[in-house]
């Protein structure tokens, strides 16, 4: 099983950039998919998370309204469109699949395969 993850950068405060994560070695569209991120000295946190469907999402409220989780099954991709970028949104980004479909869990417990990251800077 893997998870790459990749379209990680560094962006200018208010830039955009989207991450795509590609799967292989599953039945992509019977997970959930879900973004976490961590920053140095902190704990891994929760970003987004969509159902095995896709119709179905969940947000983190410090990114709601800014970031858009999506999938393609057809590719076995996962994106994160990423808008407005703060400096505080500077982090390696992770994602994961869970098998639980349709929790949409923001507990990172709960997901059974993860990505290797990708690098988000964010510049004042």
């Amino acid at each position: 099983v893997q998870l790459q993850a990749s379209g990680g950068g560094l962006v200018q405060a208010g830039g955009s950039l989207r991450l795509s994560c590609a799967a292989s070695g599953i039945t992509y569209s019977n997970y959930d998919m879900g973004w976490f991120r961590q920053s140095p000295g902190k704990e891994r946190e929760f970003v987004a998370a969509i159902s095995w469907i896709g119709g179905r999402t969940s947000y983190a409220e410090s990114v709601k309204g800014r970031f858009t989780i999506s999938r393609d099954n057809a590719k076995n991709t996962v994106y994160l469109q990423m808008i407005s970028l703060k400096p505080e949104d500077t982090a390696v980004y992770y994602c994961a699949g869970s098998s639980r479909q349709g929790v949409l869990s923001a507990s990172s417990r709960v997901y059974d395969y993860w990505g290797q990251g990708t690098q988000v800077t964010v510049s004042s």
